[in-house]
């Protein structure tokens, strides 16, 4: 709407609505919003430059087309910072938890193909990137469609053989298909960063049922435990999701006490929130919204006691920092650590007497921490 402002102030000529939103809600979105020019689906997104065209010539386009047009692979504009890159693996998720409307938007699980992924990671090292970030829906899952088993464990070393390449890092994983070749890769390949992001969403057994996932308590324990003993050092990341409908008292505290058992390292909590046209929300017994956001308050409040004691149990370790800038009101550098995803973990300080560049990696010792943070000094 921000936009249509700016169009009738005559500084933008055209507003184009594209991706999620404009798939999911589609001619309803267009009649909406009758000041948008172009609402293009994510099936014709080869077709944005030509729809742009045509709405820079007095045409209006709302066209859409089946999901599994949306290509999977292309050229590459890097908007983030040169040194750091996302790497799209696959598209589309076929799990069907009752609460997400991903498959709806972004339709069925399809993997890239190895030979292009390795190419794009390729290109993306040569013009600068140091790290990359995995993507998909669901990466653990990746290679399944095309070949018939999980591949990300060969995806990974066929990465770490590309020159340039300092860290490869793993978001989005699903629990289930976390397998023993991909933790020994995990604990081997010195480019994989000992990180995984596991969105785990809760740890109830019946809930997880009504979430349409599989497992319990006692086996996600036990799957982090398996996860910690094959790659000492590893970072556990997770979401949870709390107040889902139906959740009691006694689920819910159970949920908090595999949280305060389980010690992860980075974790995040969200109230359930209603997605329209998916089974959840059909569900009876949605719980209020203050109660909701009571818990994933309880969540979070237990979490920080966590990740506080944690941060302190870092001083007198010495970690490499990747870093991103300098503060001049601290006067200090700022970065990230392999425990640290951009844009949603933590970050390192410190002290350095040298100078340093953004996308440069140094040796810091770790002497404190603020919250969250950590504070260190470069190791001379």
């Amino acid at each position: 709407m921000e936009f249509c402002q700016l169009k009738e102030q005559g500084i933008v000529k055209v507003v184009v609505v594209t991706g999620c939103l404009a798939e999911r809600y589609r001619e309803e979105l267009a009649a909406e919003i009758p000041e948008a020019d172009v609402v293009l689906g994510i099936g014709r997104n080869t077709d944005l430059a030509a729809a742009v065209q045509k709405a820079l010539e007095g045409q209006r386009v709302v066209e859409f087309a089946p999901k599994a047009n949306l290509p999977l692979d292309g050229d590459r504009v890097l908007t983030t910072a040169p040194y750091s890159a996302y790497l799209k693996i696959a598209e589309g998720c076929d799990n069907r938890c009752s609460y997400c409307a991903i498959p709806l938007i972004r339709g069925g699980f399809r993997s890239r193909r190895m030979e292009d992924i390795v190419a794009e990671a390729e290109d993306l090292a040569a013009n600068g990137a140091k790290e990359l970030n995995l993507i998909a829906q669901d990466t653990t899952r990746y290679g399944e469609d095309l070949y018939g088993e999980y591949k990300l464990a060969e995806l990974l070393r066929r990465l770490c053989q590309i020159d340039g390449l300092h860290w490869i890092r793993i978001l989005y994983g699903y629990p289930d298909r976390v397998t023993d070749e991909l933790l020994e890769v995990m604990a081997t390949e010195e480019k994989v960063v000992k990180y995984i992001d596991l969105p785990l969403q809760h740890a109830n057994g019946r809930v997880l049922k009504a979430m349409n996932r599989k497992g319990d308590c006692q086996g996600l324990s036990a799957l982090m435990e398996r996860i910690r003993q094959k790659v000492p050092g590893v970072v556990l990341r997770t979401t949870f999701i709390a107040g889902f409908p139906g959740e009691t008292e006694e689920e819910f505290a159970q949920l908090c006490q595999f949280v305060k058992e389980t010690k992860f390292e980075r974790l995040g909590c969200f109230a359930y929130s209603v997605e329209e046209d998916t089974p959840a929300a059909e569900m009876e017994n949605q719980l209020d919204d203050e109660v909701k956001r009571h818990r994933a308050d309880l969540i979070m409040e237990q979490q920080m006691d966590i990740a506080f004691a944690w941060g302190k149990s870092m001083a007198g370790k010495t970690l490499e920092v990747l870093v991103e800038g300098y503060d001049l009101e601290q006067q200090m550098y700022v970065g990230r650590s392999y425990m640290d995803a951009p844009d949603i973990d933590t970050k390192t300080s410190f002290l350095s007497q040298n100078q340093w560049n953004p996308g440069d990696f140094v040796q810091v010792e770790i002497v404190d921490s603020v919250g969250y943070d950590l504070i260190g000094r470069e190791v001379e």
